[in-house]
């Protein structure tokens, strides 16, 4: 532990499950606040009490980020139990924990191309909105943005997965430029193919195991890969990095 983030408030959105989860050990290694707002109640509060026994200050707060009301609350919950916030992890997306098809575009309904850009789109817009006005008060805070590695390359059967992503990346460079003269910084990390779940079927297994000959470092990728970049830019570390991309990927895909 270096506690590089010493008191420092941290809300991390889809923490209950997967790479979420370990986003917010690793941030509570460094002495954050972490604040897990995740769809999945029982998950949330699973997750802080185990920071909590690990001696980490941690609060669940039930979030659906696809809903202006319920972001609003995560934020004003958060100022109501720690008075401030200083990072912003937008985590939370449909792919693994909550799934989606993996089809050709004209096999995709509209509900479902909906409702992943609901999530995986809008909701990073409103956590943002969400915590800005407090960010801009405090003079200075972090957005962490999750995209993905096929935002850069296309992955086929996943067309609104990878368009949400793109829009991300976008999102993060337009954002930076706004927020940036209020001392905030924004910027995205793009994850190779992870093996998130905590019970991977043979058929994810194989997936992502085929996925390692394309990388500079043959080898699964897992969740732990992550938490390093996420820490990075959380931290003083990168005070003067925004509207950047940072690829995790193992060597995947290198620009």
């Amino acid at each position: 532990m270096s506690n590089r983030l010493d008191g420092r408030v941290v809300i991390v959105t889809g923490g209950g499950h997967g790479i979420g989860k370990a986003y917010c050990r690793g941030l509570a290694r460094e002495g954050a606040c972490v604040v897990i707002a995740e769809i999945d109640g029982p998950a949330a509060t699973a997750t802080a009490d185990e920071l909590t026994r690990e001696g980490a200050q941690a609060l669940a707060i039930r979030t659906d980020v696809a809903d202006e009301g319920s972001t609003q609350a995560m934020a004003a919950e958060t100022l109501k139990r720690f008075g401030r916030i200083d990072v912003l992890l937008n985590n939370a997306s449909i792919f693994a924990t909550i799934p989606m098809s993996r089809v050709p575009l004209e096999e995709i309904t509209v509900e479902e191309w909906d409702r992943l850009m609901a999530v995986n789109l809008r909701g990073v817009f409103l956590c943002c909105k969400a915590v800005l006005p407090t960010m801009k008060q405090q003079g200075k805070g972090k957005i962490i943005n999750i995209s993905s590695g096929t935002a850069l390359s296309g992955s086929p059967t996943r067309i609104h997965y990878v368009t949400s992503k793109a829009g991300v990346l976008g999102f993060t460079r337009t954002l930076a430029r706004e927020v940036g003269p209020h001392g905030i910084t924004v910027n995205a990390i793009a994850p190779g193919s992870t093996l998130s779940e905590e019970n991977p079927s043979e058929e994810i297994i194989r997936m992502r195991a085929a996925r390692m000959e394309a990388r500079a470092l043959p080898r699964v990728q897992l969740p732990a890969d992550l938490v390093g970049a996420v820490i990075f830019f959380a931290s003083d570390d990168s005070d003067f990095v925004t509207g950047q991309t940072l690829v995790v990927d193992g060597g995947a895909a290198m620009h």
